[in-house]
């Protein structure tokens, strides 16, 4: 076992726990994506060994790398009772459209979803795969020019034409706070997704599946988490 991995994966599932009693919620309501867009393959193994099975990616090239040696080291480890039979990868960072044919063959769910081109582009290619795609509509919630989604005043709208395309499921909502030590600004950002998120939801456009809010990372999982995530994306807590 990696036990350095272990620790810190032992530790930030308490912290997780402990801010969640902080915000009167279940530890259950809040779901783990472990980001190894820094691990090398062996400690990807490691947490996968550790009961790492939700993992995310931000570029669409190492998600079909790593995701394809994951997928011999499973197969090979079949008959080994620490480790699952499958593991399910998360795209969350900015995909361009020529890249969205190789990653569904991988892809559990598409977090960074913010044009209508690009849900058309993942709903023709889900169509002629014969599968239906999760995907979290991303929303520029902080309006920091240099970050990617929707402009919150267009979400709505966004949501309404994805929730149309068959072979798409809209399950919820993405967003990244500044990269700021400010908490007022975090929780801000945080707080105004999950207006977004209720907004959308009041209006029934995707009916019940709609119940994902994808934000907190490493630095902020805590505010996101009071300010209602059920969905962290952390990586360097871990692979630093």
């Amino acid at each position: 076992m990696n036990q350095i991995l272990a620790d810190r994966l032992k530790h930030l599932q308490d912290s997780i726990g402990q801010a969640c009693a902080r915000a009167g919620r279940s530890e259950k309501s809040v779901r783990l994506v472990i980001v190894t867009k820094t691990a090398p393959p062996e400690l990807v193994k490691d947490v996968i060994r550790l009961g790492g099975v939700e993992l995310g990616e931000s570029r669409a090239q190492r998600l079909t790398q790593i995701a394809a040696e994951i997928n011999t080291f499973l197969s090979e480890n079949a008959d080994q009772p620490d480790i699952p039979k499958a593991v399910h990868w998360h795209m969350i960072g900015h995909l361009q459209r020529n890249k969205v044919k190789t990653i569904l063959k991988h892809c559990r769910m598409i977090q960074s979803v913010d044009t209508l081109r690009l849900a058309e582009e993942i709903n023709t290619c889900a169509y002629k795969m014969g599968i239906h795609t999760d995907i979290l509509l991303q929303v520029n919630c902080s309006g920091e020019p240099q970050k990617y989604g929707v402009p919150v005043g267009a979400s709505l709208h966004l949501a309404e034409q994805i929730a149309t395309m068959p072979n798409l499921r809209l399950t919820g909502l993405m967003t990244m706070a500044p990269l700021t030590k400010e908490a007022d600004r975090v929780r801000a950002c945080f707080a105004r997704a999950k207006e977004v998120f209720e907004d959308i939801r009041a209006e029934k456009i995707a009916g019940a599946k709609f119940k994902h809010l994808s934000m907190g990372m490493s630095q902020d999982y805590q505010i996101a988490i009071e300010e209602g995530a059920t969905m962290l994306r952390i990586g360097s807590a871990l692979f630093a």
